[in-house]
């Protein structure tokens, strides 16, 4: 009987490019008995930068993980830093359903008692904030600051986007006052090692820090708790657009 694990890592976006660079960085973490099945939703949005994004895409997470569900995925992670969808995904699934913001806030509070956040646009910042209040991490935060560019732009092969989360990172060391630093979208995954090293200073990325947690409940043998209102949703046909989430 093999021993093996699969854990889906749903980006919430289109852009194909963002999920492979979030594949990568869940694999670069995975534990040696564990897949990593990286997709996105076909339709919705190519980015997430506010609320009307999130609503869309929160649709296509659904999908997502019922999908995984029926391909054997025994957790699964949502790799936008609004976990869109995160509390309706945990509903449809058994196994445990870890947002990549949550898991980075908890995480760079196991390493440092004050943190600081990156993230991409401005209004991205206000989102941040309710997350923080959600999550219960307000008083663990120091700052955030938003490199004021769009999420697509780190896929650019430009650079620039890069350049600018490692000029905000170091903001952040110099002004905050902070122990550890977040980054605030799944596109930047793939930096924080590099910028852990060169800033001295532990750089969260959420999509290794969420693969971490779900191989944790895994190994602890929990997932999502179906006593109370994470029980799996009441029964009943949907129509139209949504019948695919029957």
């Amino acid at each position: 009987m093999s021993n093996r694990q699969l854990i889906q890592v749903i980006n919430p976006n289109t852009s194909l490019a963002m999920t492979e660079t979030i594949g990568r960085a869940a694999r670069a973490v995975a534990g040696a008995n564990t897949d990593i099945l990286a997709v996105c939703p076909a339709q919705g949005v190519p980015s997430i930068e506010g609320h009307f994004d999130e609503a869309i895409a929160a649709i296509g997470v659904l999908e997502q993980v019922k999908a995984g569900r029926e391909q054997g995925a025994r957790g699964h992670v949502i790799a936008c830093f609004g976990d869109p969808g995160l509390l309706a995904a945990r509903e449809l699934a058994s196994g445990p359903v870890v947002g990549i913001a949550e898991a980075a806030m908890h995480v760079a509070t196991l390493v440092a008692t004050r943190f600081s956040i990156v993230t991409t646009l401005p209004r991205t910042v206000v989102i941040a904030r309710h997350l923080l209040q959600q999550y219960g991490f307000v008083h663990h935060c120091a700052a955030i600051h938003a490199i004021d560019l769009p999420v697509l732009a780190l896929e650019d092969g430009s650079g620039v986007a890069q350049e600018k989360v490692r000029q905000r990172c170091i903001q952040a060391k110099r002004e905050d006052g902070s122990g550890a630093i977040v980054l605030g979208c799944g596109g930047m995954a793939d930096l924080a090692q590099e910028l852990t090293r060169e800033l001295g200073l532990p750089v969260i990325d959420g999509v290794g820090a969420a693969v971490k947690m779900v191989e944790s409940l895994l190994a602890l043998g929990l997932g999502t708790s179906k006593h109370g209102d994470l029980d799996y949703p009441v029964a009943k046909r949907l129509s139209g657009q949504f019948e695919r989430l029957n």
